[in-house]
């Protein structure tokens, strides 16, 4: 554990992707930024493992988006399905970009390869440190934490980026309102080990009465490694091999489960900040919106978040007008408020159980979808190519 010191330019709470894309656009302009977060290294258990394909040019812009396609899963195509009934193709390997697809990789991995970026730049992310308050006033903010001992100390700074998540105590001390709601299902998230009969260059959302069920090939040697995503009425804290081959017989019959690598159980919100900026206190990333992870799109736009706010920030420190800051909030609150409507649209729309709504939908997607012109618009809402 690093002493914190007592001043900085700039000081990002929390070294999740938006965080440190955050801090990789400060300090490769210059900018003395100091990242603290309250977890140990490598012990981060938020499993996002979608990078679409707006954010690898965000990404290739900072020279890491090369190395993340190295490691990462190359998908071409995501389907919707309900039982054995195909609703819908998506492809994106007609897309205009450079990176016509999506990448399947840990966030993990991702993070490993952010740090390494920040570090290069002369980033420095500070462990395990939880901050207790923060207080901005017209010349600065006063950022107090306590260190892993329980010593609490303070460091001064220009001003803060809370990239701190969903229960972000940044957003709570700036008095920032998080609107929105719960949905009434848990999900269950599992890493696993198991036999699929699709292709590994595929995605696949399993429709079903019981609630839908996510399919997602991962990078990995043996090349049956999948993440499996499902809503459940109550999902246990841990699902267990037996729970999660329970799920695939009732919804997708077809595959095997051979070995659970990680699981978990978790309560989804759909919330948006009401402003990202109270002075001299910014949001990026969870602290700003949560939404469905139906889509992959929260990592997403929390790293196009970062790498937007850490520029102006930097033209900010370098001279130009505070009100530039303002620029932050025009543009990208309204790309958040679009991903969150899109998820809870999806994740309802998924979600439905009575057979005469159900057929409705069906009817709806398979006639929607005919046309290439909207299969072409969904890829490109889902890529997020309409944030550029």
């Amino acid at each position: 554990m690093n002493t914190v010191p007592a001043t900085a330019s700039v000081v990002v709470i929390g070294a999740g992707p938006a965080g440190m894309t955050a801090g990789i656009a400060l300090a490769d302009a210059g900018v003395d930024v100091i990242l603290l977060d309250r977890l140990p290294e490598g012990v981060n258990t938020s499993r996002a493992a979608v990078v679409h394909a707006r954010t690898l040019e965000v990404l290739d812009e900072f020279g890491v988006a090369e190395e993340l396609n190295e490691r990462g899963l190359v998908i071409d195509q995501f389907d919707l399905n309900d039982g054995s009934q195909r609703l819908a193709t998506v492809r994106f390997d007609d897309l205009p970009t450079r990176f016509p697809y999506t990448l399947l990789i840990s966030q993990a991995t991702t993070e490993e390869v952010l740090l390494a970026r920040l570090r290069e730049a002369g980033g420095t992310v500070l462990r395990p440190y939880t901050v207790t308050a923060v207080a901005g006033d017209d010349t600065g903010v006063t950022v107090e934490f306590s260190d892993a001992a329980g010593d609490s100390g303070s460091i001064r700074a220009d001003y803060v980026i809370g990239a701190d998540g969903m229960h972000s105590m940044v957003r709570e001390q700036a008095g920032i309102g998080f609107t929105g709601a719960s949905y009434p299902e848990s999900f269950a998230l599992a890493d696993v080990r198991m036999d699929w009969p699709d292709p590994r260059t595929e995605v696949a959302l399993h429709l079903a009465p019981q609630g839908f069920t996510l399919v997602a090939p991962l990078p990995d040697e043996q090349d049956d490694r999948y993440r499996i995503v499902a809503t459940i009425d109550d999902a246990p804290e841990h699902p267990d091999l037996a729970f999660m081959q329970a799920i695939i017989d009732d919804r997708r019959p077809g595959g095997q489960v051979r070995e659970v690598l990680w699981s978990s159980r978790f309560r989804v919100h759909h919330r948006l900040a009401d402003h990202y900026r109270a002075g001299r206190i910014l949001l990026a990333g969870d602290a700003a919106h949560v939404h469905s992870p139906a889509g992959g799109q929260g990592m997403n736009t929390g790293i196009q978040d970062g790498a937007l706010l850490g520029r102006l920030l930097a033209r900010v420190l370098h001279g130009e007008p505070d009100r530039l800051l303002d620029r932050y909030e025009e543009i990208r609150r309204p790309v958040a408020q679009g991903v969150v409507t899109l998820t809870d649209r999806m994740t309802r729309m998924a979600t439905l159980r009575p057979r005469p709504a159900r057929a409705l939908r069906n009817i709806v997607i398979r006639t929607a979808t005919s046309f290439p012109s909207v299969r072409r618009a969904v890829a490109f809402r889902l890529a997020e190519l309409t944030a550029r």
